[in-house]
């Protein structure tokens, strides 16, 4: 029983007895393990997040046990960024996003490797399919993290949700290799807060007895939706803390922040009515790189956009997408954003024909301008099986889509890199 006399409901994260605890720190008494989990609603919530533990560098720390015990940075380039750092390398002040130039003088000692995005879509398609064989109500929303409502699974899996959740934590990290942290609540708003309370390998809980309490000592941007600038003008109002919202009416806030007001009215209290969507509508496939240095060149950049086409190709024929609008990025040396699209009449997934447009559009932006970014997108899908028609008006269409589907059934066999299109070095 804890203080108050309760006996409260807990589970053991190693062994998974369920039983009455008192709350207090205490041990299993089946295997002697200190990982209780204990809440006065743990039977009762089934809105979950689940979040991969530094996703790319713990799969790298799991294939090379050799840098288990340094630190590491996915990223590179002079002027990339950090797509995701260890635990070790985030106590030197290494955070995603942040300009390698800087987490290089943060943390001079680490190991920086490439992303390798094949490895990790593998991967992340492992854990997707132990999630469905939970639920039908999962709602991924990266590659390494994802909703899920496991709302009337206890007779099917033989226990309540927190429970099952658990057992699919440790199936993650005995079969696949990497650990999660899981969010349980009864929204999603508060689920995915729960997720980064105790990360790494993290299961926290927030009841809705506790919700409004709990949400009022946390700082305005803990909030779903506030970002730099949000934060910045509620800062500016006099607004830093959860519990300033908590106290303003509805209308007060849509007046002063539009349709955000409404979020931060009701998310403040611990409201959130949004539900589990299976699946998010796939909007766009784009691929950018950041140049060593800023280069207007069109031969050097049309090099560049070749590579960047074969790697959006390769993604909408995993997802069996073609695309009837393409789209260029480029991002000038004063970061000023420049974006140029063209639809063509028969959607596409070949690399030969996004390059073909892609570099029509870049052509005219090459005026004397130098850039520190290129990128090439596609949007407006369509089911591959009405890609790449031949054109009676285009007789080459036809040669060029059949070379490129050869090209492919050789990488397929051989690996991606056995043969290359010459332009590639040129």
């Amino acid at each position: 029983m804890n203080s108050d006399g309760f006996e409260i409901p807990s589970f053991c994260r190693d062994c998974s007895l369920d039983f009455l605890g008192n709350g207090n720190n205490e041990k299993c008494q089946n295997c002697g393990s200190p990982r209780i989990v204990s809440h006065l609603e743990i039977n009762v919530l089934n809105i979950a997040h689940i979040d991969c533990d530094a996703f790319y560098a713990s799969i790298e720390k799991r294939d090379n046990p050799e840098l288990n015990s340094k630190p590491l940075i996915i990223g590179g380039g002079k002027r990339g960024v950090v797509s995701t750092c260890c635990y070790i390398a985030r106590t030197f002040g290494v955070r995603s996003a942040m300009p390698m130039f800087k987490a290089n003088k943060l943390c001079p000692h680490a190991i920086v490797l490439p992303p390798n995005m094949k490895k990790y879509s593998a991967v992340s398609k492992e854990i997707r399919l132990i999630f469905d064989e939970l639920t039908p109500s999962v709602e991924p929303i990266s590659i390494d993290e994802a909703f899920i409502d496991l709302s009337g699974t206890q007779k099917l899996h033989g226990m309540y949700p927190a429970l099952t959740l658990n057992k699919v934590a440790q199936k993650i990290e005995n079969e696949i290799g990497i650990t999660v942290s899981i969010g349980l609540s009864y929204n999603k708003f508060l689920a995915k807060l729960a997720s980064d309370l105790n990360k790494p390998n993290g299961f926290s809980i927030i009841g809705q007895q506790e919700a409004k309490t709990f949400l009022s000592k946390q700082p305005i941007s803990k909030i779903w939706g506030v970002g730099k600038v949000l934060n910045t003008k509620m800062k500016r109002a006099g607004i830093t803390q959860i519990s300033q919202l908590q106290k303003i009416e509805l209308k007060k806030l849509i007046k002063d922040y539009g349709s955000m007001g409404e979020r931060l009215y009701f998310f403040s209290r611990g409201d959130d009515s949004r539900t589990i969507k299976r699946e998010h509508k796939v909007k766009s496939i784009s691929n950018e790189t950041t140049l060593e240095k800023d280069d207007g060149n069109y031969e050097y950049l049309k090099k560049l956009l070749w590579s960047l086409c074969e790697k959006v190709s390769r993604r909408l024929k995993d997802q069996h997408l073609s695309a009837k609008t393409i789209g260029l990025k480029l991002k000038t040396s004063n970061f000023r954003t420049v974006t140029r699209s063209v639809s063509i009449d028969s959607p596409t997934q070949m690399a030969e024909i996004l390059y073909q447009y892609g570099r029509r559009l870049l052509k005219k932006e090459c005026n004397g301008l130098e850039y520190r970014l290129i990128g090439i997108s596609t949007s407006n899908f369509f089911d591959e099986k009405f890609s790449d028609i031949p054109d009676m008006l285009d007789p080459t269409k036809e040669t060029k889509v059949k070379t490129e589907k050869a090209i492919d059934k050789i990488r397929e066999k051989f690996g991606n890199d056995i043969i290359n299109k010459g332009r590639k070095f040129t």
